[in-house]
Order: C-alpha cells, then structure tokens, then sequence
C-alpha cells in the first residue's frame, strides 16, 4: 500500500509563506479554526499558541495550503491529499534547497507565469536554456526558498 505525505518546509513567517504558495499554485490555504476553538474550549491548547491571521485563528508557527480537489477534514481543515506545511523555525535558510518545488506553466505560457510569480512576490534567478529540451526560471520565494517555473 502506497504511503501518503506531505511536504514540509521551514520558514521564519509560516502564514505568509503559506499566502504565498497558496497564490502561486492555486491552493486553498486551510483553515484550521475550528479545531482550534474546539481545542481551547476543551482546555487542550491554551492561547499562547494561537494567533491570528487574515481574520482567521491558526496554529502560531503553523500554516498549510492544500489542492482545492483534494478530499479534506471539516472539522481540522487538514487536507488528505496534496498538501504543503509551512512551520516556523529560529534559522534563517543558511544554504540552497535540496528539494525544491517545480511550478508548471498552464494557458499564457512560462512569461505568464513568471510575470504572476513575480507580482506574488517571487524574483527570478536566472534563465536556465537546455536547447532542444527547453527553457526554464529557476526563482525565489518571498523567503529565499528556489523553485523552478516551467
């Protein structure tokens, strides 16, 4: 039976990297606040580990965006399928990714899409030219995280 997962990735403003991912792939970002309102009425999590964002109450040093087709909880928000959290950690990214996430290009092509990236808050690298096999962006997140558009 095939495993299931969820890509983890480190950040220093999970919420807004969330924003972030969730804009650039056409994600829903999950909204967790009923679990949360269930968890404090029942005494299990206290307020310190709540803030709130975009009018909504998360998980402080917590947020995850997941495919808007995907099945999900309606009481937690988690989604069951393709899912990204984001987890706040002290560090700041010290190097260059080992994973990265490759976005593909839909109706307007690769210009389209960088040009939304970019308005989202990506910046480009550079250009990479594999001749016959193509062109891709290899970018920046808000955070400094590389992705490739494709």
């Amino acid at each position: 039976m095939a495993l299931t997962w969820k890509l983890v990735i480190d950040s220093t403003d999970a919420p807004a990297l969330a924003d972030f991912w969730a804009a650039a792939l056409e994600y829903e970002v999950e909204d967790p606040g009923a679990l949360i309102e269930r968890l404090l009425a029942a005494g299990h999590l206290g307020e310190e580990a709540v803030i709130e964002h975009r009018g909504r109450r998360i998980f402080r040093g917590y947020a995850a965006i997941r495919h808007p087709e995907d099945p999900f909880d309606e009481v937690s928000g988690i989604g069951h399928g393709r899912r990204l959290l984001f987890q706040d950690v002290p560090e700041k990214k010290s190097g260059k990714n080992r994973l990265h996430i490759d976005v593909h290009s839909g109706p307007g092509g690769l210009d389209k899409l960088v040009t939304r990236l970019e308005e989202l808050g990506a910046t480009r690298v550079r250009e990479i030219d594999k001749g016959p096999a193509g062109h891709w962006w290899l970018m920046r997140d808000p955070e400094g995280n590389e992705f490739c558009a494709t």
